[in-house]
Formats: structure tokens, sequence, C-alpha cells
């Protein structure tokens, strides 16, 4: 069963944050829009969430944090929800630095299908200056993730004016080397302040035209806000993702969140309208109960940017 919010927007992916807690502490971090906790969800109740959304047409679940790969019982959550008969598709997005080769053949044997590691540089120097850690422990993980057969795998470069915004054509190179797709992505107006975006942001817009003249093939990612991933003649691969002040991006938004504490989050950007979920859960409510709060969350959805707030 397909069910739309009050703006004709199917929700067909959920993005769950495992955890809050992370080995980086990156400035520009929007955290999925949400403070730190302690209280996590078991994976037996992630389990039980996951299979509340997929009655509700949910296909397709993106494990994220904080940092997943902190959570011990990693292969077990991507099992449990592998086994759900309604998913399709399952993803990570992970600093990589911890991700072994032995781990991420396990991660695809228990049912990870895909992978997206954040990489905002493959300059040592910028690199460190971002994160404050070597790079070398990344890209052992990016080639991990290759290795390990998953398809696709993606680097996500986070562009930050004035810091890597000069190496999207070096980070293009490497990931064509390496075969994996390349993700440009905005920074978004959270959890920094407005002087720190207004420092740091680099928009997009003139970089996609500029590889849109270069590119062989263009694809629309019809379930992912309308995307466009580019293909180069020499085969590099280049997705753009514009969320900041893009109401084409939010009209086509088909995505709920679920936070590390048990709280479905209709809107990344927003925090005035999540629905409390594993409290009624952990107190035994019924499945009806707990399904009707999934319904209250779609339908508290709502474009965060709209042609009114522009």
């Amino acid at each position: 069963m397909v069910v739309k919010d009050n703006y004709g927007r199917p929700i067909h992916n959920i993005r769950v944050s495992i955890t809050q807690k992370c080995d980086l502490n990156c400035f520009y971090c929007h955290k999925e829009g949400h403070d730190s906790v302690a209280n996590e969800m078991t994976h037996d109740e992630i389990l039980k969430i996951i299979r509340i959304a997929s009655d509700f047409g949910i296909k397709r679940v993106k494990i994220t944090g904080g940092e997943p790969l902190l959570r011990h019982d990693l292969p077990k959550i991507i099992q449990f929800i592998s086994n759900i008969e309604e998913i399709e598709d399952i993803s990570l997005v992970t600093n990589a630095r911890t991700l072994s080769d032995n781990l991420a053949l396990e991660l695809r044997d228990k049912g990870l299908n895909r992978i997206n590691i954040n990489l905002p540089s493959i300059n040592e120097e910028t690199y460190n200056k971002i994160l404050g850690v070597g790079l070398d422990p990344a890209l052992d993980g990016v080639k991990a993730a290759v290795n390990s057969g998953l398809n696709p795998v993606k680097v996500n470069m986070v562009l930050l004016n004035g810091i890597n915004s000069d190496e999207v054509y070096s980070m293009i190179d490497f990931t064509k080397k390496e075969g994996v797709i390349l993700q440009l992505i905005e920074l978004e107006p959270l959890k920094i302040n407005d002087d720190t975006h207004k420092k740091y942001f680099f928009p997009l817009v003139n970089i996609e035209k500029e590889i849109a003249k270069q590119a062989e093939n263009v694809f629309t990612r019809k379930l992912m806000q309308n995307r466009k991933v580019y293909t180069l003649k020499n085969g590099a691969k280049i997705e753009f993702v514009r969320p900041v002040d893009n109401t084409e991006f939010c009209l086509h938004c088909t995505r709920m969140r679920l936070t590390s504490d048990g709280k479905l989050k209709p809107c990344l950007m927003s925090s005035d309208d999540l629905v409390d979920i594993l409290t009624p859960l952990r107190n035994g409510e019924d499945e009806d109960k707990l399904k009707k709060l999934f319904l209250h969350a779609i339908k508290s959805r709502k474009p965060f940017y709209s042609e009114q707030k522009l």
C-alpha cells in the first residue's frame, strides 16, 4: 500500500539513524537534523519499525548515523531488514574509516546492496584540515567497499567554499579510477550557524552546468528528488544533490526519516513535527496504534522549500 502525503508525494524510502555516536567531528555535519542522544533503538526495535514502514509502501532503507559502523550489531540489523519481503534495497552511509575487507564482505552477505562513503577530499592536507585525522583509512575503506562487490559504491563530497571547492575534477578522476560514483552535495544550513554556512556554502548550479556540457548521458533519479546523474565520455559518473533553496528537490522528496532514539522525522530541516514511535512500542502498544503514528508522520510531511518561502 503506497501512501501519499498531503502534497501528493508517495513515501518510497526511509533513512534510519542507528546511532548518533561518531569517531569524527566534522564541523559541517548536520547530524541528520537531530541532537545527540543515548537512547538508541535495539536491532529488534528497528526491525519492528521497518516492518511497519514496509506496510506503507516503503521498499528502500538507508542506514546512517552518526557513524553506523560503530554499532557492533550492524550486520544483524542489515540481516533482519533484508528478511522483510517488501524491502528491495538496503544502503549504508559511512565514513568507511573502519570498513575492513572482511566487514564489507559480511555486510554484503547479510543483505547490504549499496554504500555511500563520506569523503570530502583525497588530498591529505585538505582531509586533515577538515577532519583532523589522516586520509589513508578512508581510502582503504573505499577499496574494501569496491572489492566486496557492493554496487554501486558512491563517494559523497560536500563542497566547502575555499576548502575543497577547487578539488572537484581531481575527485572525478579518483572516482573514475576506483570505479565508483561521485555524489556532489551542497552544504545544508543545519546544525551550523548562519555565518559558517554563508562562509562555506558553495552552490552547485554552475559546476553542474559545466558537467552537463561534458556529459555523454544524463539519467534522472525520479525516486530521489529528480536528481541528475551525468556520465562523462571517459565513463565517470557524477550525481548532484542540490537541496538548498530548491523547490524541485522538495517537490519530489519521497523520504521518511527515523532518528536513533525512535522518532519519525518527516523532514531533515524541521524538528517541530517529530513523532515518537519508540516509546509506544516499548510500552506495548499494538500494531494498529503504531501504524496510526506512522500514518500521522506521513501526513505531517510538507516541503521545506516552497514557492511561498522563496
